[in-house]
């Protein structure tokens, strides 16, 4: 079980995006980065296709797993991620800084 999913609320801690937050787009566990929405912007120059059309856009690029944490469900700041095994035999992530269950 990853620590980080799609659809987590991260804070970067390290950076030129350092201390916002964003929601996990996508994971990339082997090469062990994430793509976080509005973080780590950068622009791409565009070829025209038959969808697109040419021009610079902006799009986010992959940031180092180490670099992000999981925002705490309670207050929004950064805490570890911890597992726990509920009565029922499931397994569930949960903050190491309050304790509650992270979703998702």
């Amino acid at each position: 079980m990853q620590k980080i999913r799609k659809g987590d609320t991260v804070v970067v801690l390290a950076g030129k995006d350092k201390g916002r937050s964003g929601e996990v787009i996508k994971v990339m566990p082997k090469d062990g980065r994430a793509l976080v929405r509005g973080i780590n912007m950068i622009k791409r120059h565009q070829r025209q296709t038959a969808s697109q059309e040419a021009g610079i856009i902006n799009k986010e690029a992959g940031i180092q797993l180490s670099n992000l944490a999981v925002a705490d469900p309670k207050d929004g700041k950064a805490t570890r991620v911890g597992f726990k095994v509920l009565d029922d035999g499931t397994k569930v992530r949960v903050a190491k800084r309050s304790g509650e269950q992270i979703n998702g």
